[in-house]
Protein backbone atom coordinates (compact mmCIF):
# COMPACT_ATOMS: atom_id res chain seq x y z
CA UNK A 1 0.00 0.00 0.00
CA UNK A 2 1.04 3.23 -0.49
CA UNK A 3 1.66 5.81 1.39
CA UNK A 4 -0.70 8.58 -0.13
CA UNK A 5 -3.09 5.27 0.63
CA UNK A 6 -2.15 5.05 4.12
CA UNK A 7 -2.00 8.82 4.63
CA UNK A 8 1.12 9.55 6.10
CA UNK A 9 1.97 12.83 7.38
CA UNK A 10 5.59 14.41 8.58
CA UNK A 11 6.28 13.76 11.93
CA UNK A 12 6.72 16.72 14.10
CA UNK A 13 8.82 17.09 17.26
CA UNK A 14 5.27 17.62 19.11
CA UNK A 15 4.37 14.33 17.64
CA UNK A 16 7.48 12.78 19.65
CA UNK A 17 7.48 15.08 23.06
CA UNK A 18 6.51 12.44 25.52
CA UNK A 19 7.56 9.72 27.36
CA UNK A 20 8.98 6.59 24.71
CA UNK A 21 6.91 4.14 26.24
CA UNK A 22 3.81 6.09 25.77
CA UNK A 23 5.18 7.24 22.20
CA UNK A 24 6.66 3.67 20.54
CA UNK A 25 3.29 2.36 19.72
CA UNK A 26 2.66 5.45 17.70
CA UNK A 27 5.46 4.98 15.07
CA UNK A 28 4.00 1.04 14.38
CA UNK A 29 2.94 1.62 10.99
CA UNK A 30 5.14 4.51 10.69
CA UNK A 31 7.44 5.15 7.63
CA UNK A 32 11.58 5.86 8.16
CA UNK A 33 12.67 7.56 4.57
CA UNK A 34 16.17 7.61 4.32
CA UNK A 35 18.25 9.14 1.05
CA UNK A 36 22.42 7.78 1.68
CA UNK A 37 24.70 8.25 -1.26
CA UNK A 38 21.58 9.61 -3.58
CA UNK A 39 19.69 6.34 -2.65
CA UNK A 40 16.77 5.94 -1.18
CA UNK A 41 15.43 3.52 1.16
CA UNK A 42 11.97 3.35 3.01
CA UNK A 43 11.12 1.54 5.67
CA UNK A 44 7.73 0.64 7.17
CA UNK A 45 8.39 0.27 11.10
CA UNK A 46 6.50 -2.77 12.68
CA UNK A 47 8.62 -3.40 15.89
CA UNK A 48 10.25 -1.09 18.09
CA UNK A 49 11.24 -1.07 22.16
CA UNK A 50 11.26 2.22 24.02
CA UNK A 51 14.06 3.15 27.15
CA UNK A 52 14.15 5.60 29.47
CA UNK A 53 17.20 7.70 30.79
CA UNK A 54 17.89 8.72 34.24
CA UNK A 55 15.54 10.89 35.58
CA UNK A 56 12.69 10.25 33.00
CA UNK A 57 9.44 8.89 33.38
CA UNK A 58 8.71 7.46 37.34
CA UNK A 59 10.20 4.05 37.32
CA UNK A 60 13.73 3.81 36.81
CA UNK A 61 15.02 1.81 33.59
CA UNK A 62 18.06 -0.16 34.30
CA UNK A 63 17.91 -1.06 30.08
CA UNK A 64 19.07 2.07 29.04
CA UNK A 65 22.36 3.14 27.90
CA UNK A 66 21.62 6.65 29.54
CA UNK A 67 19.81 5.15 33.06
CA UNK A 68 23.92 6.24 34.55
CA UNK A 69 23.44 10.17 33.48
CA UNK A 70 24.77 11.87 30.42
CA UNK A 71 27.79 10.82 28.41
CA UNK A 72 29.63 11.51 25.21
CA UNK A 73 27.79 7.84 23.54
CA UNK A 74 24.61 8.65 24.82
CA UNK A 75 24.22 12.48 24.23
CA UNK A 76 22.09 12.47 21.75
CA UNK A 77 19.22 10.95 23.68
CA UNK A 78 19.18 14.35 25.94
CA UNK A 79 18.32 16.40 22.51
CA UNK A 80 15.21 18.06 21.35
CA UNK A 81 12.83 15.09 19.95
CA UNK A 82 13.11 14.01 16.70
CA UNK A 83 16.77 13.36 15.86
CA UNK A 84 18.28 9.56 15.54
CA UNK A 85 20.59 8.35 17.84
CA UNK A 86 22.50 6.02 16.13
CA UNK A 87 24.53 3.45 18.54
CA UNK A 88 26.95 0.81 17.87
CA UNK A 89 26.11 -2.51 19.29
CA UNK A 90 28.75 -5.27 19.61
CA UNK A 91 31.03 -2.87 17.68
CA UNK A 92 29.23 -4.25 14.17
CA UNK A 93 26.05 -3.27 14.23
CA UNK A 94 25.12 0.55 14.24
CA UNK A 95 20.70 0.55 15.40
CA UNK A 96 18.58 3.44 14.71
CA UNK A 97 16.73 5.04 17.57
CA UNK A 98 14.33 7.95 17.55
CA UNK A 99 14.68 10.58 19.86
CA UNK A 100 11.73 11.01 22.13
CA UNK A 101 10.68 13.21 25.53
CA UNK A 102 11.84 17.09 26.40
CA UNK A 103 14.72 18.02 25.51
CA UNK A 104 16.83 17.82 28.43
CA UNK A 105 15.52 14.50 29.24
CA UNK A 106 16.59 11.38 28.15
CA UNK A 107 14.21 8.99 25.76
CA UNK A 108 14.31 6.84 22.75
CA UNK A 109 12.73 4.24 20.53
CA UNK A 110 14.95 1.41 19.05
CA UNK A 111 13.93 0.81 15.38
CA UNK A 112 13.78 -3.05 16.05
CA UNK A 113 12.31 -4.26 12.18
CA UNK A 114 10.18 -3.05 9.57
CA UNK A 115 9.17 -3.86 5.96
CA UNK A 116 11.79 -1.99 3.20
CA UNK A 117 8.68 -0.87 0.81
CA UNK A 118 11.08 1.40 -1.79
CA UNK A 119 14.47 0.69 -2.35
CA UNK A 120 14.95 -2.87 -2.03
CA UNK A 121 17.57 -3.30 -4.50
CA UNK A 122 19.50 -0.66 -2.52
CA UNK A 123 18.57 -2.33 0.85
CA UNK A 124 19.28 -5.82 -0.62
CA UNK A 125 23.15 -4.30 -1.68
CA UNK A 126 23.72 -3.07 1.34
CA UNK A 127 22.81 -6.17 3.42
CA UNK A 128 24.83 -8.77 0.90
CA UNK A 129 22.05 -10.23 -0.25
CA UNK A 130 22.08 -12.21 -3.48
CA UNK A 131 19.05 -11.35 -6.12
CA UNK A 132 16.61 -12.78 -7.13
CA UNK A 133 15.18 -12.68 -3.47
CA UNK A 134 13.14 -14.97 -1.94
CA UNK A 135 10.20 -14.59 0.46
CA UNK A 136 12.08 -14.70 3.40
CA UNK A 137 15.49 -12.69 2.19
CA UNK A 138 12.78 -9.92 1.74
CA UNK A 139 11.52 -10.74 4.96
CA UNK A 140 15.05 -10.38 6.90
CA UNK A 141 16.04 -7.44 5.28
CA UNK A 142 15.31 -4.85 8.29
CA UNK A 143 14.26 -7.97 10.51
CA UNK A 144 16.35 -6.47 13.69
CA UNK A 145 18.11 -3.59 14.22
CA UNK A 146 21.19 -4.46 13.15
CA UNK A 147 19.75 -5.24 9.63
CA UNK A 148 17.38 -2.24 9.96
CA UNK A 149 20.64 0.09 10.14
CA UNK A 150 22.20 -1.21 7.58
CA UNK A 151 19.26 -1.46 5.31
CA UNK A 152 18.49 2.73 5.85
CA UNK A 153 22.42 3.14 5.60
CA UNK A 154 22.60 4.84 8.69
CA UNK A 155 25.75 4.77 9.88
CA UNK A 156 27.57 5.03 13.50
CA UNK A 157 29.45 7.86 14.52
CA UNK A 158 28.94 10.14 11.41
CA UNK A 159 24.73 10.03 11.62
CA UNK A 160 24.60 10.00 15.16
CA UNK A 161 21.93 13.18 15.38
CA UNK A 162 20.58 13.17 11.99
CA UNK A 163 17.34 15.06 12.25
CA UNK A 164 14.35 12.93 11.13
CA UNK A 165 11.84 16.34 11.11
CA UNK A 166 13.56 18.56 8.82
CA UNK A 167 15.68 16.12 6.95
CA UNK A 168 18.79 18.31 6.64
CA UNK A 169 21.18 16.34 5.57
CA UNK A 170 24.07 15.36 7.87
CA UNK A 171 27.31 13.38 6.51
CA UNK A 172 25.58 12.63 2.99
CA UNK A 173 22.61 11.60 4.25
CA UNK A 174 19.12 12.88 5.23
CA UNK A 175 16.36 10.49 6.92
CA UNK A 176 12.60 11.89 7.58
CA UNK A 177 10.08 10.20 9.76
CA UNK A 178 6.50 9.35 8.22
CA UNK A 179 3.93 8.96 10.35
CA UNK A 180 0.48 7.67 10.04
CA UNK A 181 -2.88 5.98 12.16
CA UNK A 182 -2.04 4.12 15.02
CA UNK A 183 -2.24 0.57 14.03
CA UNK A 184 -5.51 -1.60 15.77
CA UNK A 185 -3.35 -4.89 16.12
CA UNK A 186 -0.39 -3.76 19.10
CA UNK A 187 1.32 -6.64 20.97
CA UNK A 188 3.97 -5.70 23.75
CA UNK A 189 6.25 -7.45 25.91
CA UNK A 190 9.95 -7.70 27.26
CA UNK A 191 11.93 -6.25 25.45
CA UNK A 192 14.94 -8.56 23.40
CA UNK A 193 18.17 -9.59 24.91
CA UNK A 194 18.10 -6.76 27.68
CA UNK A 195 19.71 -7.99 30.79
CA UNK A 196 18.24 -8.97 34.03
CA UNK A 197 14.88 -7.43 35.34
CA UNK A 198 15.01 -5.01 32.38
CA UNK A 199 14.53 -7.61 30.03
CA UNK A 200 11.26 -9.14 31.83
CA UNK A 201 7.68 -7.92 31.68
CA UNK A 202 8.58 -5.77 34.73
CA UNK A 203 9.50 -3.44 31.65
CA UNK A 204 6.89 -4.42 28.54
CA UNK A 205 8.10 -1.88 26.45
CA UNK A 206 8.66 -3.70 23.32
CA UNK A 207 5.54 -3.03 21.05
CA UNK A 208 4.88 -4.84 17.37
CA UNK A 209 2.37 -5.29 14.78
CA UNK A 210 0.71 -8.48 15.88
CA UNK A 211 1.52 -11.56 12.93
CA UNK A 212 3.79 -9.03 10.62
CA UNK A 213 6.22 -12.04 9.73
CA UNK A 214 8.86 -8.83 9.81
CA UNK A 215 8.81 -9.19 13.65
CA UNK A 216 12.29 -10.17 14.92
CA UNK A 217 12.30 -12.94 17.09
CA UNK A 218 12.61 -13.23 20.99
CA UNK A 219 15.63 -13.91 22.53
CA UNK A 220 15.98 -13.44 26.72
CA UNK A 221 18.74 -11.18 27.69
CA UNK A 222 21.59 -12.17 30.16
CA UNK A 223 20.08 -13.54 33.49
CA UNK A 224 16.27 -12.43 32.51
CA UNK A 225 15.05 -15.49 32.24
CA UNK A 226 15.81 -16.03 35.86
CA UNK A 227 14.83 -12.44 36.83
CA UNK A 228 11.47 -13.14 35.35
CA UNK A 229 11.24 -16.91 37.05
CA UNK A 230 12.47 -15.44 40.66
CA UNK A 231 9.43 -12.65 39.98
CA UNK A 232 7.08 -15.52 39.33
CA UNK A 233 8.18 -17.36 42.75
CA UNK A 234 7.86 -14.14 44.89
CA UNK A 235 4.27 -13.10 43.57
CA UNK A 236 6.31 -9.92 41.68
CA UNK A 237 3.49 -9.82 39.50
CA UNK A 238 4.89 -7.33 37.11
CA UNK A 239 8.16 -9.42 36.47
CA UNK A 240 6.55 -12.62 35.96
CA UNK A 241 3.88 -12.33 33.36
CA UNK A 242 5.93 -12.86 30.21
CA UNK A 243 5.27 -14.79 27.32
CA UNK A 244 6.13 -18.20 27.19
CA UNK A 245 9.50 -18.17 25.04
CA UNK A 246 12.05 -19.78 24.12
CA UNK A 247 15.90 -18.73 25.61
CA UNK A 248 17.34 -20.60 22.10
CA UNK A 249 15.48 -18.38 20.07
CA UNK A 250 18.14 -16.31 17.89
CA UNK A 251 18.61 -12.72 17.83
CA UNK A 252 17.15 -10.67 15.63
CA UNK A 253 20.74 -9.30 13.86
Amino acid sequence: MSAEARMLRRASRADLAGLPADVAPSLLGAELRTIVGGSEVRVRITEVEAYHGHGTGEVADPGSHARMGRTARNATMWGEPGHLYVYLSHGIHSCVNVVCGREGEAGGILLRAGEIISGVETAATRRGATAPLRATALRDLARGPGRFGQAVGLRHPIHDGIDAITGIAQAGASAELWLGAREADVASGPRVGVAGLAGTAAFPWRYWIAGDPTVSPFRWGRGAAEAARVASLTGDVSGAQHPSLSSTDTPGF
